[in-house]
Parts: structure tokens; C-alpha cells; sequence
């Protein structure tokens, strides 16, 4: 095998021809210039379809919303675990589901230690007992985020934990919080169709 010179090198570029280095140079340009633009011309947020189960993962599914959009910056649905994030107005609506093998207070413990191990959160007030229409028991509760307002719901069921935050400043998640407390009550465990599985 010969060696290769620095002749042979620097003739490199002419001996590939200027429409081998044009279309390279091209596709750099693309890469660096129109990749971001292009990311930045896709809106984060997409409509929902009203009234229909939207699929957050591992079979777990949730009504959202009337008005709400789908944040997909924070939307990860998958066959095992899955999030949805959903926005309604300035309110923050986020669903995780995961596999966890432990029972409701472990799982309760964990989401709280969770919320308090984030600088400037706190639990408030109480814990509750809460259930959906579908029959899937949980609790509930507050925390405060500086300036934000927040609650939380977590429920356990075939494996899983599903996780509720909701957060928003004070006047706007007042005005959601009946909406997304109804919406949370539709959360079920379904292996039927759903939207968001395409």
C-alpha cells in the first residue's frame, strides 16, 4: 500500500472535482444554517382532538382538556413508559407513566421527595385520596415553585406509576385547575386505540 503526500493532499480538492466540494460545502451549510431554522418554523405545540383519549404510554391513556395543545418538546409516548405534556394557556400539564413495582404510598413518597429535591419547591397542605372514572386510585396534593402554584396526583396500577404535575401562576391555574382535575379522572389503563399511536 503506498503512502499518501501532502502533494497529493492539497491537490485533493481538484482532483474531486468543484462539484464534489460545492455539494459538500452545501450540505455543511444546510446542516449548520437550515436544520435550526427549520426546527425553529415547527411550532412546539399542537392541537389535540377534543374529547378523544390521548395515548401517554404503556397502555395509559387520558382525555385532555377542552382547548388544550400538545407540547411536543415534552412528549415522549412509548410501549412501556411514555410522557404527554400539555399546555392550556400558561398552565403546565405534564402525565408521566413508567414502570414501578412498588404500592401507592411508596409511590407517593417518591413524587414528593421528587418535588422537594428541586430548588424552591415545596409541599403543601395535605395529601388526598383521589380516584378516576376508570377505577384507578391515588393521591394528591400541592406545592408551591417561587412563583408558580402547583399540584400533583399520583396513581399505581398494573406496574405502573402515573405521575401528575400541573403548574401555572395563581390566576391561571385557578381558572384550569376544574378543567385538568376532570381530565385527570379520565386517566385509564387501556390497550385500546388511541390517539398519539400512529
Amino acid at each position: 500500500m503506498g503512502r499518501v503526500t501532502r502533494r497529493q493532499l492539497t491537490d485533493l480538492p481538484g482532483t474531486l472535482g468543484l462539484p464534489l466540494v460545492i455539494a459538500v460545502a452545501s450540505i455543511l451549510a444546510f446542516l449548520a444554517l437550515g436544520l435550526p431554522a427549520l426546527d425553529r418554523a415547527v411550532p412546539a405545540e399542537h392541537a389535540v382532538a377534543a374529547g378523544r383519549p390521548y395515548r401517554v404510554g404503556a397502555g395509559v391513556t387520558v382525555v385532555p382538556p377542552a382547548g388544550a395543545t400538545l407540547d411536543v418538546t415534552g412528549t415522549r409516548p412509548g410501549d412501556d413508559r411514555g410522557t404527554a405534556l400539555f399546555r392550556l394557556g400558561a398552565v403546565r400539564y405534564a402525565i408521566e407513566v413508567e414502570p414501578f413495582d412498588g404500592d401507592l404510598t411508596a409511590a407517593a413518597v417518591r413524587l414528593r421527595q421528587r418535588i422537594t429535591g428541586t430548588s424552591g419547591h415545596q409541599v403543601t397542605g395535605t395529601q388526598l385520596t383521589v380516584s378516576t372514572a376508570g377505577g384507578l386510585a391515588g393521591v394528591q396534593g400541592g406545592y408551591t415553585a417561587g412563583d408558580r402554584d402547583g399540584r400533583y396526583a399520583v396513581f399505581v396500577a398494573h406496574g405502573l406509576t402515573i405521575e401528575v404535575m400541573v403548574s401555572g401562576d395563581d390566576a391561571d391555574l385557578g381558572r384550569a385547575l376544574a378543567a385538568i382535575e376532570a381530565s385527570t379522572s379520565t386517566l385509564r389503563y387501556d390497550t385500546g386505540p388511541a390517539e398519539g399511536r400512529r
